[in-house]
């Protein structure tokens, strides 16, 4: 068992190998405080034939026996995973994948468990760092070490791998991965904070990077791992040679055509026209001639940009492609926009909901809602396409998680607007930056279904191609430009400053020089791309849709809660069947009922005031008949509440039998004449109105206060008489 130690921002954290999981390729459990991961990695020892790209697996999993929780759901135990769980699993992917050979066509999995959770140190940049500390010290050709942080910024201070109460107080959180020399991917959220100030948290972060590598480095040391030989490439020259000498000047043709599909189906006939014409000396050579072909694609498109500055369709480095707003173009929509940049379109929607509505989480934090959710979908039509739908993708969960964190931070909060929210981005085309027109149709479809959203949002996907010391910097990306490009980096934000970023490197690093001219280049393409949306809708309608439910909203006592909710819910179900509203309470005594009916949410205020209010003297009340006595009668004048009617108080006069005014069930107007020592409520009828001329009341033996009466002796001697 080998273990190294570091302290790292205060904190000490430790990689331990040898103890758990030997028969994995390579496993590390890391701690700190009392969170613990353990990360292993396998690669089979058999080659995929007829592989194309890399097939890395990468699965993050919480275990709930982490934090002492047992799972929810029918099963009680961990099932696929969590929209949280894929994400993690997703940026520790993106960090990785670039580092494995691209060759390198063995099945790999890498499976990082949270076994222990403080509630305070966040496991999820723990297990990136082992994920690289396994792949190090095993046997896979892995060019890492590599490390990933989490920074927060809290009263203008940068935190690094800040605690969870941290985290909520902080205006910035995202996660920086990096080598000893430069950052390979960035992804976080921000309440619009500046261009420079972000630019400084990624640095000091990227601090803290190094002495993650230099404690893994400490560990590869120790171990010493035997790395397998990564796979030759087996290139035939004279193959080569002859198809590249077939495209010839024909790829400078093929890209000269605007349209994705026309060039798409170009070069697909370019592809079939040379693997047939090879045919017979070089067979079944389709696959090998489509790789030559993409090879002279990828050279072409980066030698005509960076040499000429001009790009597949045309544009300039910093031409931002033509963009077609529209909102309101559903009818029944509670908002709708349909966003179109270019061959890019989402058509995106809102739709608000009651607290019923909320999305219930189940992790090892607790059980939680979320009232604001963004999800993206990405069918295969949107690209031309025909494969069989098989549930929401990782790839969708990222784009819509990415799309969410960018209009979070300009949402009213749950008071301001006690709505559910549910947007929903379908991509209609795609070519480049789709989850971007995703964000900017969610600005609109938000604003046009009447949600008061502080600012307006945009987003821009930038794109990277290098040679040597010569760079462009692209402004709203291809699809091709980001596949043949060397980044993928997405930014969005407001007018005053940044709120989402996410980036991706296919090459080993980026500088902080060139990260700085993305980042302004990326501002002054969101700026514009906001000029653009306000020609659709320039700020939140005024009013809800008419098919939206309209929320009223009332407070009551925090000790009234319970008088409307009632035994099991009994007051509060009866109140909903009566109006068919929608009534949540929060413990605060808030109550928000939803309907679209306005007089039916009137209905249930006066009901819900009726249950909580306290009798007044001197007030005049609808009652009911509910028990006949000798000497008066009962009746409920409030919900739960009751009062005596004496006899004396039914009438101006002599009243000779109860049975004579009133009976069980009748409605009556009463008026509150007095509340006693004991807090007995006395009803009259009589005082409703003034006694007539020359009536002289008659004398009344006192009350004896002391004196409970004999109600069920009464009943009987009533029902005797009956």
């Amino acid at each position: 068992m080998i273990i190294k130690e570091k302290t790292i921002a205060a904190k000490t954290i430790s990689l331990e190998t040898g103890r758990i999981a030997k028969q994995a390729d390579g496993a590390v459990l890391a701690r700190v405080g009392d969170t613990m991961v353990l990360a292993t990695v396998v690669a089979n020892k058999t080659m995929n034939e007829g592989q194309d790209f890399v097939p890395l697996s990468v699965e993050f999993r919480e275990k709930f026996y982490a934090s002492g929780k047992i799972p929810g759901g029918f099963l009680r135990r961990e099932g696929r995973l969590s929209d949280r769980e894929i994400l993690i699993s997703r940026i520790i992917d993106r960090q990785i994948r670039p580092l494995l050979p691209k060759n390198w066509f063995y099945e790999t999995q890498v499976i990082v468990n949270v076994l222990s959770y403080d509630g305070e140190n966040q496991p999820d940049m723990l297990g990136a760092v082992a994920a690289s500390a396994a792949l190090c010290i095993s046997d896979i050709p892995f060019e890492g070490p590599i490390a990933s942080v989490r920074a927060g910024r809290v009263n203008g201070e940068v935190i690094i791998n800040p605690t969870a109460p941290q985290i909520e107080q902080s205006d910035l959180e995202i996660v920086v991965a990096g080598s000893a020399d430069s950052i390979v991917m960035v992804e976080g959220e921000a309440k619009e904070i500046s261009e420079e100030d972000l630019l400084n948290a990624v640095k000091t972060g990227h601090k803290l990077i190094v002495e993650f590598i230099e404690l893994q480095k400490e560990l590869i040391e120790s171990v010493q791992p035997q790395k397998r030989e990564a796979p030759a490439e087996e290139i035939d020259e004279a193959f080569v040679e002859t198809v590249r000498a077939k495209i010839g000047k024909r790829m400078q043709d093929i890209l000269s055509k605007t349209l994705k599909l026309e060039r798409a189906e170009a070069e697909d006939s370019l592809v079939e026209e040379i693997a047939a014409s090879l045919e017979e000396s070089y067979p079944e050579c389709l696959e090998q001639v489509k790789n030559i072909v993409h090879e002279v694609h990828k050279e072409v498109i980066r030698e005509k940009i960076l040499s000429k500055g001009v790009r597949v369709d045309g544009r300039k480095t910093q031409e931002i492609r033509k963009i077609t707003p529209e909102v309101q173009v559903l009818p029944r929509a509670h908002g709708s926009a349909l966003f179109t940049r270019g061959e890019t379109q989402a058509l995106v929607t809102t739709t608000l909901g009651s607290g019923r509505d909320a999305q219930m989480l189940d992790n090892i934090d607790g059980d939680s809602e979320k009232v604001y959710m963004l999800q993206y979908n990405f069918p295969p039509f949107c690209t031309g396409e025909a494969r069989m739908i098989r549930g929401v993708s990782r790839r969708e969960v990222g784009h819509g998680n990415l799309a969410e964190r960018s209009l979070k931070s300009v949402l009213p909060s749950p008071e301001e607007f006690p709505y559910t929210i549910r947007v929903v981005s379908d991509v209609m085309e795609s070519n480049g930056s789709s989850s971007m027109a995703s964000v900017c149709g969610a600005c609109l479809s938000l604003m046009d279904a009447g949600v008061p959203i502080r600012k307006m949002v945009s987003g821009i996907a930038m794109g990277l191609i290098t040679q040597g010391k010569k760079f462009a910097v692209l402004s709203d990306i291809l699809g091709e430009e980001d596949h043949y490009g060397d980044m993928d980096f997405k930014v969005t934000g407001t007018d005053d400053g940044v709120t989402a970023i996410q980036m991706d490197l296919k090459i080993l690093g980026l500088s902080f020089d060139l990260m700085k001219v993305a980042l302004e280049q990326a501002r002054e393409g969101r700026l514009f791309i906001l000029e653009r949306m306000r020609e659709a809708l320039s700020e939140p309608r005024p009013e809800l849709s008419k098919w939206a439910p309209r929320i009223t909203t009332m407070r009551i006592d925090v000790d009234k809660i319970g008088a409307v909710i009632g035994p099991s819910g009994k007051v509060i179900k009866d109140i909903i069947a009566k109006t068919g509203v929608e009534i949540d309470i929060d413990q605060d005594g808030t109550v928000h009922i939803f309907t679209m009916d306005a007089a039916k949410a009137e209905e249930a205020c006066d009901m819900i005031r009726a249950l909580i209010a306290e009798p007044e003297v001197g007030k005049i009340y609808d009652a009911t008949i509910t028990r006949l006595m000798e000497f008066g009668a009962f009746a409920e004048f409030m919900p739960g509440k009751e009062g005596l009617i004496h006899i004396g108080e039914m009438q101006w006069g002599r009243t000779n039998s109860v049975k004579d005014v009133v009976k069980e069930g009748d409605k009556v107007k009463v008026k509150l004449f007095e509340i006693d020592s004991q807090g007995r409520n006395n009803l009259s009828m009589k005082r409703l109105s003034e006694p007539p001329e020359g009536y002289v009341e008659p004398e009344r033996r006192p009350r004896d206060n002391n004196r409970k009466p004999n109600f069920s002796r009464g009943r009987r001697d009533n029902n005797r008489r009956n």
